[in-house]
């Protein structure tokens, strides 16, 4: 009876939001011919339904709880090039916001932080969404909140010309959580930057490769809580930090560091340097367990 009664009480949210929520088709032929235009309308509790083909265009999601997906293929849903406000291909201002299955390719804005999404509204979630050639991939500037990042790909984003640009870039959010997402080939910067209270990272690959630039593989401020948990990271041979791997607190501690947790993750050096696994600038001690590091790497 008791799982029943939790059964319910998933199914019945998803339900009703399906009921209301009305559908606004995206693409040629469409009702919609471009993201943008859809975003003009869009109301609290709608899905904007986006079906394949490029778009070179960009939008401010104002509504709330809006679900904003591609049709099909991510990779045929495409929005490129073209960035609202000087911020970002996708800015979410509306609360509760998911964005699932697309890609977000080519966001350049003159101060150098363009993004594939610029998040503004609480509670924004990512799902399957490919961010290439980005400024940054996600820059979040929320304070509260959460964001979470999930099944989706991070592939040479970031810059470092007035200021640095990240693969994921947060501002204080509650918690960031990243699952089972793939960084590779940033560049200048980091692949993951979090100033958020609390920040999981699990199951992710994080990666260099031969060619990526970047400086730190997560970089953690200002303290905060950390898990980092079976992952796959390598530092690659053109790294431009041969500090760390991870830093936490290196900009001064504003949060309170509670818990330090960094559990089975394969960990790889391939820079003819030693390197730290994690620089810890807090007086809370990392817990580590089941970690195999390959390379010159101390922890």
């Amino acid at each position: 009876m008791a799982r029943y009664l939790l059964y319910l009480a998933i199914l019945v949210p998803i339900l009703a939001h399906s009921a209301r929520a009305r559908v606004l088709d995206v693409g040629p032929g469409r009702a919609y011919a471009a993201p943008s235009a859809a975003a003009a309308v869009a109301k609290d509790g709608d899905i904007v339904a986006i079906h394949p083909g490029t778009y070179i265009d960009c939008a401010v999601w104002t509504a709330n709880r809006l679900i904003v997906e591609g049709v099909g293929d991510a990779a045929k849903v495409v929005i490129a090039d073209k960035s609202c406000q000087e911020k970002a291909l996708f800015v979410t201002v509306g609360e509760g916001i998911a964005i699932r299955n697309l890609t977000l390719s080519g966001a350049r804005v003159p101060d150098a932080n363009g993004a594939g999404i610029r998040g503004e509204g609480r509670d924004l979630t990512v799902e399957r969404v490919r961010f290439l050639n980005n400024q940054n991939g996600i820059m979040s500037g929320t304070k509260g909140g959460t964001m979470t990042v999930r099944d989706s790909l991070f592939e040479r984003n970031g810059a470092c010309i007035a200021a640095c640009a990240h693969g994921i870039y947060a501002g204080e959010v509650d918690l960031l959580r990243v699952e089972n997402s793939h960084f590779l080939a940033t560049q200048h910067g980091h692949h993951i930057k979090s100033r958020a209270l609390r920040t999981e990272i699990v199951g992710c690959v994080i990666e260099d490769g031969p060619d990526g630039t970047a400086s730190y593989e997560v970089d953690i401020p200002n303290g905060g809580d950390l898990i980092l948990r079976g992952n796959t990271i390598q530092k690659g041979p053109k790294a431009e930090n041969h500090r760390a791997i991870v830093v936490l607190g290196v900009e001064g501690l504003r949060h309170p560091t509670r818990e330090i947790a960094i559990h089975n993750n394969q960990v790889r050096n391939d820079g003819p340097w030693d390197v730290l696994f994690l620089d810890n600038r807090a007086a809370t001690p990392a817990v580590f367990s089941g970690n195999r590091l390959s390379g010159r790497i101390a922890d």
